[in-house]
Parts: structure tokens; sequence; C-alpha cells
């Protein structure tokens, strides 16, 4: 077995090295993992590097865009139940083997686990094409969401089986390398994620928008941004809100995203602020117009929001994992919660929201937290990794 090394500051760039990255998800939909991945693609294309994106048909397709430095290789795809506009890609086997044999890659970079992952997988594999993955979702802890949790080790074990047939895992996060390393998994390493200050700052703080949630400067916002989805443990988000409004009854709880649960919160909760999904400069609009970031979701690999919210200059209130765990340090830029009490984290938002002083410190402790933690950085890990995939470390005899 090939031993794992870190990956070097620097890589050199040559026009000749081709990547392929597959994936089920991509922008314009939204979401952390498509975001991610489209950040990683314009790194590799600012380092040189040839792309390709094998990915289901998406509906605006045939709209003109701005590819024009990327091959997209589209494959049918089947809706996600309970995921609008997401799709599971179909296992085009063949005409993947077909399309790398006329143009082989360097690399193969697999970032979801679908029946197309596998596909490409096996493809790639046939042809002596290095492959690399990366775990950004905890398909396994959704199980008890959807009441499925009969289907938690059978989805286990084929992720693992998955992963361990390429040459190198990336995770977002010590934690969870740690966590694949004790469920067998091998070679996996860490790939963190960036942060765009230039985009996410507190300076986009906006007056108009907080009049538009029925509030003034001295007013009290607080703010989910996310997934509407029952993995994302939205009750939690309303028993703290239902908390803070008891000693701050015009307080605002402001909502940002889509997903399947938002009808029936927009149904339960008439008086909460609902702003759907939103990108670029709006999303960072809305984060710097709150006050304070609530994130119970006990199923993240990283948490985007997160740094994103730290960065737009909120204190954040989030479980002890993943970005969270990362970043937030108690009393200084946040507040942690253990791991799942539900109770702790309505107790600490709602203590955290009475002291508005505070939450204005936390808040400034949270910019300066996630300064430094580019995207460019996490692009030269990445290409280093796919270079350690191309170019692996002999192994080492054991005397």
């Amino acid at each position: 077995m090939n031993m794992l090394h870190e990956p070097a500051d620097i890589v050199p760039n040559t026009s000749s090295q081709y990547l392929v990255l597959v994936t089920e998800t991509w922008p314009p939909e939204i979401n952390g993992v498509a975001m991610t991945l489209n950040r990683l693609i314009q790194g590799m294309l600012a380092r040189n590097w040839r792309v390709s994106v094998v990915r289901p048909r998406q509906r605006d397709d045939n709209a003109p865009d701005n590819r024009q430095q990327i091959q997209h290789i589209l494959v049918p795809g089947v809706p996600i139940p309970g995921y609008a506009g997401l799709r599971f890609g179909l296992p085009m086997f063949e005409k993947l083997r077909e399309a790398w044999k006329r143009q082989r890659p360097d690399v193969v970079h697999i970032a979801t686990e679908g029946p197309l992952g596998w596909a490409a997988l096996k493809a790639a594999r046939m042809l002596g094409i290095p492959v690399t993955s990366s775990f950004h979702t905890n398909f396994h802890r959704y199980c008890k969401y959807y009441k499925a949790g009969w289907l938690r080790g059978l989805i286990t074990r084929h992720l693992r089986e998955f992963h361990n047939q390429t040459a190198l895992t990336m995770a977002p996060n010590v934690l969870l390398r740690q966590t694949l390393q004790d469920e067998d998994y091998r070679n996996v390493v860490v790939l963190g994620r960036g942060i765009d200050t230039g985009l996410f700052s507190p300076r986009r703080r906006s007056r108009n928008l907080r009049e538009t949630w029925g509030l003034g400067e001295d007013g009290l916002a607080v703010i989910y941004v996310g997934r509407m989805a029952a993995e994302k443990s939205l009750g939690v988000v309303v028993k703290a809100f239902n908390a803070i409004r008891m000693q701050n009854p015009d307080a605002k709880m402001v909502w940002v995203g889509d997903g399947p649960e938002l009808r029936k919160l927009r149904k339960r909760h008439p008086d909460h602020v609902f702003c759907g999904a939103q990108i670029g400069g709006a999303l960072a609009d809305h984060y710097a117009s709150a006050d304070m970031f609530l994130f119970p979701s006990m199923t993240e690999t990283f948490g985007n929001v997160v740094t994103e919210a730290m960065a737009s200059g909120l204190a954040v209130v989030a479980y002890d994992y993943a970005a969270a765990e990362m970043f937030v340090r108690p009393d200084e830029n946040g507040l942690l919660v253990t791991y799942g009490d539900q109770k702790q984290f309505v107790e600490r938002a709602a203590a955290l929201a009475g002291d508005r002083e505070r939450l204005r410190q936390l808040g400034h402790g949270a910019s300066k937290a996630v300064d430094g933690h580019s995207w460019d950085h996490v692009c030269d890990q990445f290409a280093a990794y796919l270079h350690q995939a191309r170019n692996p470390l002999p192994s080492i005899p054991v005397p």
C-alpha cells in the first residue's frame, strides 16, 4: 500500500494536466457541495489545469452561460426524492470509458458516491487512471431524519467500499478524518474550506434590508441560512427563537434558503421572515444585516455557512463539531454547545440574545477569526493531492 504524505505548498503548474470532476451537483444549484466544487475547479483553471465536469443534465443547460473553459459531459439523471432540483446521475459506464479512451484524464476526482460515481470509479480503474474522492455528505447520518435508520449500516458499508477504492479520500476537517479512519476508511487526508472575506463582510450591513424585515438598527435579527430540510434540526432553531422572543418580543427570525421543509415552516410561523435562497452579494447582505446566527445541524461534514456568518460579523451558536469546532472560540467569537444537547443550545442562544454588548463583541471577534483562510490556499492543497495521486510515494518496506 502506498504511504500518504502531506501536500507540498507548491506544485508545478503545467498545461498538460487534465482533471475530470464527477459530481451530481453543480451551480446554479445552491448548496455547500456545489459551491465548494466550483471554487476548487476555478482554482484548478487558474493553475493551468484542463478540466471536464461529468454531471447530470440540469434544466437550464441549453441557456447561454460562461463555461468557456470547462467541458461539461452531461448524463441523464433521476430526481432525488424530497430534494427538488437535485438529481442522481445514471451509471453511464460505457459513455465514460469511451470518452476517457479518446481523451485520457491524468486524474479523476469523484465528489459524490451515487450510481454515476460508481460508474466513473469502475471506468477509471479499468483504464488505469488515478482516482481521488471527497467526503462531502453524511448520508448515513441522514437516515434517522427520514425514518430509515435501518439503512444506516448498509449505507456506511457502501460509502466505505467506494472510498477505499480511491487513492485518496479528502475530508474537510481533522475530526471527520479521524471518524472515517475509525470506521476503517483508508488513505484519508484533510482538505479544508476557504472563505471569501472580500464578499462576506460586516461592511455589507444594510439598513434598508433590515427595514424590510420590520427592524430598525436597534432591533434584533436572528438568522438561519441553509437547506430547509429535516436533517438540519430546524425545530431547534424555532425553540431557540421562541426562548429569545420571551425576553425580546420584537425580535425577528429570518430564514434564508429553500428545501422540502420550507412550506411547513411558512405555514407554522407566518410571523417569521422567509427570504428564499440567496446567492452572491444578496446572500452576503442578508448575513451582515442580521445580529446572530443559529446553526443546530448535526449532519454537517463542514458547514460553509458557519464561516460565512462569522466573516459577516455574526456571533454563531452551533454544536461543537465541524466548522464550528474549528473556528469558534467560546466567549471570543461565538458559542459552542455540546453536540446534540438541544436544551443547552436553546438556553445559550437565549442568554446571548439578552446581552447585546456581548453579542456585538463576539461578532467583532468572529469576523477576525476567519481572516487568512483563503480559497487560494485550499486550491493549492487540492492540486497537491491530485499530484500525489498521480505520483504516489513508494511503500517503505517493513523490516
